[in-house]
């Protein structure tokens, strides 16, 4: 039994694994490629949420009526 191919397929593998490419090297966009994952999973998370309920709507404002806007003039 040899030892020699039993021992080289896990360095190799080990090495393949070191092959991709680094959290900093240029991605798309002139981004890194780690700031490119970033905004990938943001965009993932984003669009994964629901639409929240709509707000209420406010009530007006109460306005004063014909009646007091004319007596406040008469005693001017």
């Amino acid at each position: 039994m040899r030892a020699g191919p039993n021992l080289l397929f896990p360095a190799l593998v080990l090495v393949l694994a070191a092959c991709g490419p680094k959290e900093t090297d240029p991605g798309p966009g002139g981004v890194t490629v780690g700031e490119a994952r970033a905004l990938d999973e943001a965009a993932e998370m984003l669009d994964s949420r629901t639409e929240p309920p709509p707000l209420p709507t406010a009530s007006p404002t109460p306005q004063p009526s014909g009646d007091q806007a004319s007596g406040d003039m008469a005693a001017n």
